[in-house]
């Protein structure tokens, strides 16, 4: 195999399956456009320990696992098991990471399918792919995702974050804040290059409002907000519910469509909808489940404002689908959500966990006259060619490197 063509290997214990659909979309989403410019492999080991399945007795969406294999948009996918105690010594998840994908990786290797390892959040993923590449003798890349801010806070953690980190070829960082992380974990400036998510503003468009709320049976003239994700704590649908009694006394016909379901996270479905029946908003509270990406456009272009109340992000796409969809943006001042609401004319930020800012600021919203042609064209600036473009140019270089360094 040439230099020019390397063999790129994504490692990502969270990808989508059919079991588990929505997981990891974002990963999905980024990688496969590349694997249209350079071959692709994807594997992604899956948490496994003895008797795991009892446990599902009680809670039913627990690890569903996944197939051993997959063929995805003419990509192999793999799904090797590693073993993993829940809550227990996550210290070692990142060696037996490493252990459960090693077979695998190994075979793709003597076929010529490795070249290059690509590894997605630094831990345990990044650390597995550490210990792959010193075992197989291939260069490793890792991109950090948002759990890194968290986990360099971490005294167990900060130093295999550090050991990983500082040992592979390079680190791409989907926010300029992880990239800072990356820095004070001791990662070289040359090291390290900010790539972030981009958006397909073909799939994500504008649609005629009139059309897209009559779809959902809402009012012509309600105000509408919408969140999409994971319903789980992290993603804050219970702090966005919190402020909608003191919004419904200045909107008394405010809407909130809450799109999402279960997550490898959690589930706290069970847990909002109880928080709107004791706050009595189940009249104005929609829950439309998890949703395929083909059919978000329009139910964002049914929505006036799109708001995610974030513990930890780090760079979150649905921010920019909701754009290209022309929605304004309230979300919190963590991870990228600055970088990607750069503009007053694009939304605001607030402070995480204020929920009197966070209030006034969804009122402001609802208020204010958006140009949301000017939304739109933001999205369309931040387009995932040129995102592609710089990640096959560093896959490249660095197998080229790779393959003068060989005896």
């Amino acid at each position: 195999m040439l230099a020019e063509e390397p063999q790129v290997v994504v490692l990502s214990s969270l990808f989508p399956s059919s079991r588990q659909p929505t997981a990891g979309l974002f990963v999905r989403e980024r990688m496969f456009r590349v694997g249209r410019h350079l071959p692709m492999t994807v594997v992604s080991p899956k948490a496994w320990f003895p008797l795991q399945s009892l446990l599902r007795r009680w809670r039913p969406g627990f690890r569903p696992g996944a197939p051993e294999f997959e063929l995805q948009q003419g990509t192999e996918v793999w799904f090797p098991r590693f073993l993993c105690l829940p809550g227990l010594l996550k210290r070692f998840d990142g060696f037996f990471m490493a252990i459960g994908a090693f077979a695998r990786m190994r075979e793709l290797k003597r076929s010529g399918r490795l070249d290059i390892l690509d590894a997605h959040f630094a831990y345990p993923d990044g650390f597995a792919a550490c210990l792959l590449g010193r075992w197989l003798n291939v260069p490793v890349t890792v991109t950090l995702r948002g759990t890194e801010s968290r986990h360099a806070r971490d005294a167990v953690l900060r130093p295999l974050l550090q050991r990983s980190l500082t040992r592979v070829d390079h680190v791409f960082a989907v926010s300029e804040s992880l990239r800072q992380v990356a820095l004070e974990l001791g990662v070289p400036e040359n090291h390290v290059t900010v790539v972030g998510n981009g958006v397909d503003i073909d799939r994500f468009r504008i649609v005629p409002r009139n059309q897209a709320r009559l779809e959902l049976g809402l009012p012509a003239s309600a105000p509408v907000l919408i969140t999409v994700g994971g319903l789980v704590e992290r993603k804050g649908f219970h702090r966005v519910i919190a402020c909608l009694p003191i919004l419904r006394q200045q909107f008394p016909d405010l809407r909130y469509l809450i799109v999402g379901g279960p997550s490898p996270e959690g589930d706290w479905t069970d847990r909002l909808q109880e928080q709107c029946r004791s706050m009595e908003l189940t009249d104005c509270v929609q829950f439309l489940g998890p949703l395929p990406p083909d059919r978000l456009s329009g139910v964002l272009s049914a929505a006036d404002v799109f708001v995610l109340s974030t513990r930890n992000e780090g760079w979150a796409n649905v921010l920019l689908e909701a754009m290209a969809c022309g929605l304004p943006v309230i979300a919190t001042d963590v991870g990228g959500n600055r970088e990607v609401v750069s503009s007053p004319d694009l939304g605001e930020i607030v402070p995480f966990d204020e929920a009197e800012s966070l209030c006034v600021a969804i009122g402001n919203a609802i208020r204010h006259p958006w140009d949301r042609t000017r939304i739109r064209r933001h999205a369309e600036e931040n387009t995932w060619d040129q995102r592609v473009t710089v990640l096959e140019t560093h896959f490249r270089a660095i197998h080229r490197e790779a393959t003068l360094q060989r005896p």
